[in-house]
């Protein structure tokens, strides 16, 4: 294999760029991988070769914004997806530009190839009423209904991510006097999220019931190993899919375990909590990125202009009187 094909070129990406170099965590490896897999599937299907017969020449400009239209128009990706795979092969040709510099003109082609802007809708959480029928959703007659409750309970209450849900063992998890968890989030940084008495309670009788070794998954699979992304995504989803029975509020709403951590958040500020400390609860690298939350409920709004009032009246949300005008407005 010669040393400057696109193979070796992206086997040392992997090896020395990402693991020795930069000392990336599994997830960013993940994504990376799960990036050159869609573009080496794209290239071989668009140019008819083999994946290990690719040049560096062929991943033109013109090529990776087909990748890109790919990704948004067949696979039905959103933009953020597809600016975080366009991020992917940034980093890439960054090694490239170094190691090959005979490729330099091309890397610094893709290298300005723009990130696509995309609107922010607002930020999806659920009301006190829904997070308790989600909760109540999983049947606890079973073993899956009682792990489904446990995994719902905590994420509601604790805003952890996904992957830290996961990855979360049972030496992590401390009862007594200041329960709370532990956990590796994003950045390799660790923190501590309290529990509240009753995600406590139904931590303790899970963990319980599972007896089984420290370093064991909390939230471990049917087949006993760790519970996987998709399958949190999936039972979510169907957890809320069974509560908007009982609530028909979550009909209207896509559910995810990152609507929970939304909850979390909004639940935190609609209590008083200030933005810092929400910001070190969620495991943000700035309160900028807490800032969005202070968006996503008028109620918090319509407060602070009761207290700018000259009357102190609380103010009151326009309404129409007339069911024609009202359905106008709806529009």
């Amino acid at each position: 294999m010669n040393a400057s094909s696109l193979p070796a070129l992206l086997q040392g990406f992997f090896t020395e760029r990402l693991r020795t170099q930069l000392g990336a965590s599994s997830y960013t490896v993940a994504n990376y991988r799960d990036t050159f897999r869609l573009l080496l599937r794209f290239a071989a299907e668009r140019l008819k070769q083999a994946p290990c017969a690719l040049r560096v020449e062929e991943l033109d400009p013109s090529f990776v914004g087909d990748f890109l239209q790919h990704l948004e128009v067949d696979r039905g990706n959103c933009t953020r997806t597809r600016n975080v795979r366009l991020a992917a092969l940034r980093a890439f040709f960054r090694y490239v530009a170094v190691n090959e510099p005979a490729h330099a003109l091309q890397c610094q082609r893709l290298l300005a190839m723009p990130t696509k802007r995309y609107q922010r809708g607002p930020v999806e959480f659920l009301t006190d009423e829904e997070v308790a029928a989600l909760v109540a959703a999983p049947n606890p007659d079973t073993w899956l209904g009682r792990r489904d409750r446990a995994i719902l309970t905590v994420a509601a209450q604790t805003g952890l991510r996904n992957s830290e849900l996961t990855c979360l063992r049972r030496q992590d998890v401390e009862f007594g006097a200041g329960a709370h968890v532990r956990c590796l989030g994003k950045g390799r940084k660790t923190r501590c999220t309290p529990l509240s008495t009753d995600a406590a309670a139904v931590l303790k009788e899970w963990i319980t019931e599972q007896g089984g070794e420290t370093g064991d998954p909390v939230f471990p699979s049917s087949r006993g190993g760790r519970i996987s992304a998709d399958a949190l995504q999936r039972l979510v989803a169907r957890q809320a899919a069974t509560a908007s029975e009982r609530c028909p509020s979550l009909k209207g709403k896509k559910v995810t375990p990152h609507t929970l951590r939304h909850t979390a958040a909004m639940s935190l500020l609609r209590r008083g909590v200030e933005l810092t400390v929400i910001a070190l609860w969620l495991g943000h690298e700035s309160t900028e990125t807490t800032q969005v939350y202070l968006h996503a409920d008028m109620s918090l709004k319509e407060r602070a202009l009761a207290h700018g009032t000259s009357t102190g009246a609380a103010p009151e949300r326009y309404r129409p009187s007339d069911p024609l005008l009202a359905f106008l407005e709806s529009l």
